[in-house]
């Protein structure tokens, strides 16, 4: 029996495992625990292990490699139409074998300890931002119940409250409903605080990476951003044109093409939604000085603008154009050149 791809269908306990052979005929085909399937690798020859990247594949992917294994993660989405019918977890790992044989498969890299953690760290951030909206719609509705109306924004809300809490007692408030928003008032402190500090985490972490710091040298491209990228595309070897990293995030347009003539229409909104959220974010945030500079980049930003193309749809290009850029910086490791031609 010689195995050439080993499809591996990860579980949270039990994992199932297909073994083909080069002529792609099934000469293995049993259900192993975590640790088990470990021992069993470390003692087969050096073959392919493929498996799709869900959470534990890098974690595994790192342990075989390190015993001389070829190891290749797949995108579930790309695993499914090898799928046959009847599905279980046994077609499932062989479907993950078969479709790691085709030639034309995309690979997700193998991701470093270091990239785990801070994809980690901007997941935690994620969640505690959500948990933070939720409670200040709720507390703006506790008001809005009472004629309390506060204007749009985070800040002008905190400021609002602040002044409403120092005043003591309020006609329009019960004394257990001031106690109520006082509560969720001292709940939001302490998830900026939380939040504060991981931020203080990124800028650390961000300050003793170079990569990161060229990445910040990109206009619309923060912190935030730089740490994000470098956890979710390392040195963007993954991605053989600036392009697959846009059609990666959903940031390039859907193109049809009717009667011989191309027509755009809005992106997908596929692939990664977080760093698609952060870069349109700092899109965003770089559109007005960056559409008043006399640089390249600027120039095409104002040309759309005069044009009247919607501002969203400026925002988005400009965001699909900063991924292009960071691409671009991260495979040739040079830092972003304000006058450097922009294509249209």
């Amino acid at each position: 029996m010689s195995i050439v791809i080993l499809g591996v269908d990860l579980g949270k306990n039990a994992c199932s495992v297909v073994g083909v052979d080069a002529a792609g005929a099934v000469v293995l085909r049993r259900s192993m625990r975590r640790q088990t399937l470990i021992d069993y690798v470390a003692k087969l020859p050096s073959c392919v292990i493929a498996m799709e990247a869900c959470c534990g594949a890098h974690h595994l992917g790192r342990l075989f490699a390190a015993r001389g294994h070829e190891i290749r993660l797949m995108s579930p989405e790309y695993v499914r139409p090898y799928v046959k019918a009847q599905k279980n977890d046994d077609r499932d790992a062989e479907a993950i074998a078969e479709a790691a044989s085709r030639p034309t498969m995309r690979f997700v890299d193998l991701k470093s300890e270091e990239q785990l953690d801070l994809q980690t760290l901007h997941r935690v951030r994620s969640r505690l931002v959500a948990e933070r909206t939720s409670l200040i719609n709720q507390a703006r509705a506790i008001l809005l119940e009472r004629g309390m109306i506060f204007p749009a924004g985070r800040r002008k809300l905190e400021a609002g409250l602040d002044v409403l809490l120092a005043d003591g007692a309020d006609a329009c408030l019960s004394p257990r409903m001031r106690q109520l928003v006082g509560e969720l008032r001292a709940e939001w402190q302490v998830l900026d605080a939380r939040i504060e500090t991981l931020n203080g985490e990124f800028v650390e972490t961000a300050r003793h990476d170079e990569t990161m710091r060229r990445l910040t040298s990109i206009p619309g491209i923060g912190v935030l951003n730089a740490t994000a990228l470098v956890a979710a595309v390392g040195n963007g070897s993954g991605f053989n044109k600036a392009r697959d990293l846009g059609a990666w995030l959903g940031l390039v347009p859907r193109q049809y093409s009717t009667g011989g003539k191309a027509r755009l229409f809005g992106i997908t909104k596929r692939g990664n939604k977080y760093l698609r959220t952060l870069l349109i974010h700092g899109a965003r945030a770089a559109l007005p000085s960056l559409s008043q500079s006399d640089t390249p980049i600027g120039r095409w930003l104002k040309a759309m603008i005069e044009r009247g193309v919607h501002r969203n749809v400026v925002v988005v290009a400009l965001a699909n154009k900063l991924a292009r850029i960071a691409w671009a910086a991260l495979r040739k490791d040079v830092r972003f050149e304000h006058s450097y031609p922009v294509a249209a």
